[in-house]
């Protein structure tokens, strides 16, 4: 028989988190998840998960019926999309300048389908003039599939302008929120948003593991029109809507479809709630005014910025590493001396540049005050 291993408790540090996700925690998150679990068919569950579909279309300002939480991270939620709505054989328009630019190909791909891949410099916004003439060389195409803020260079790329674009050629858009959602303005249904979904581990400032998504009604009806079945049983939204939405006119009974992630789901509710609380335009703001401290900051080191000011997301601040300095040794000391995270580069960027998070609950004047004392000394 196999030995018990003997093991301590888990007690991990207090870290100040300014990396590209997860951001540090609300406490009141944190003290959410706390609480008694019960069950997911409880009438009290239930209750809730209304209250929290009803915060995730605040925060995406979307009256959208079919807007929930996939119990799962925010690439489970770009995988939902896809599955759900491109089937073998259609044509989707796929933007690409970073690194989840690139995951959404491999969704389109992976589904059977065909990308047409519109490249931008990392760094850059996606080219609005590029998408058009992508959608023009491509009358066929089904879809248009773009990230707003792309969280392996800080870009933030004009989400209404492309929307509108693809409804001029009759394409259903699919849309990465995962770094923008809470941070940086963004309205569904307002600018045509077809298919979206984010993450609870940036903005959100809830713990990782669960994923806000939203579909349009003209995305609705591309899922029921399929032809062939959705190729993830789990991430199927036909089945899983069952549980989320039930029928009302039987006294709004769910139909069981899997075991949810309930205190997490406590978490996102709390997180939900704060933010509405605050305010979205309030917490728009709180963090274009934090980037703007840290950002004087980190020029007086010298440090320059990967995406100009014009395209630069306020809440992910990609700047170059100065010559001769070594990137990992820098990071280490900041976690070990000051229990402070910042982000390495991906992709493009890996080794040339590190990635500043001011998401959520991390996008305080105490945390920015921080990261400049702590990067001045280590840098020194």
């Amino acid at each position: 028989m196999l030995a018990a291993p003997k093991v301590n408790a888990f007690n991990p540090p207090r870290r100040t988190l300014m990396g590209p996700g997860p951001s540090d925690v609300y406490p009141e998150v944190l003290a959410a998840q706390a609480r008694p679990t019960i069950g997911h068919l409880d009438p009290l569950f239930v209750g809730m998960m209304d209250e929290l579909k009803a915060l995730i279309q605040y925060a995406f300002q979307t009256e959208n019926a079919m807007t929930l939480a996939v119990s799962a991270p925010g690439s489970a939620g770009m995988e939902t999309c896809f599955v759900n709505l491109v089937e073998p054989g259609e044509k989707v328009i796929v933007c690409r300048n970073g690194v989840f630019g690139e995951r959404m190909r491999q969704n389109v791909e992976r589904v059977g389908a065909t990308a047409v891949v519109v490249d931008n410099e990392w760094g850059m916004p996606v080219s609005v003039s590029d998408v058009e003439a992508a959608l023009k060389a491509n009358p066929d195409a089904k879809f248009l599939a773009f990230v707003h803020a792309e969280t392996s260079t800080g870009a933030l790329s004009d989400a209404k302008r492309l929307c509108a674009l693809a409804k001029q050629h009759d394409c259903l858009s699919i849309v990465d929120a995962v770094t923008s959602l809470g941070g940086v303005e963004l309205k569904v249904d307002e600018w045509g948003i077809d298919a979206i979904y984010s993450g609870s581990q940036k903005c959100l400032s809830c713990v990782p593991g669960l994923s806000p998504v939203s579909f349009s009604p003209a995305a609705v009806e591309k899922l029921k029109a399929r032809k062939t079945p959705v190729q993830s049983w789990f991430l199927d939204q036909s089945l899983v809507m069952g549980y989320w939405s039930g029928d009302q006119a039987a006294g709004g009974k769910r139909s069981y479809h899997h075991t949810a992630p309930v205190n997490a789901l406590y978490g996102l509710h709390e997180s939900l709630r704060l933010l509405a609380e605050e305010g979205l335009e309030n917490a728009w703001a709180r963090h274009q005014n934090m980037h703007q401290v840290l950002r004087e900051g980190l020029e007086s080191l010298g440090l320059k910025f990967v995406v100009d000011e014009q395209s630069r997301l306020p809440q992910l601040n990609a700047v170059y590493i100065p010559e001769g300095v070594d990137d990992a040794l820098v990071r280490k000391q900041l976690l070990e001396n000051y229990n402070l995270e910042i982000g390495a580069g991906l992709g493009a960027l890996a080794g040339k540049a590190w990635r500043i998070g001011l998401m959520g609950f991390s996008a305080r004047r105490e945390n920015v005050a921080l990261c400049l004392r702590a990067l001045e000394e280590v840098l020194r």
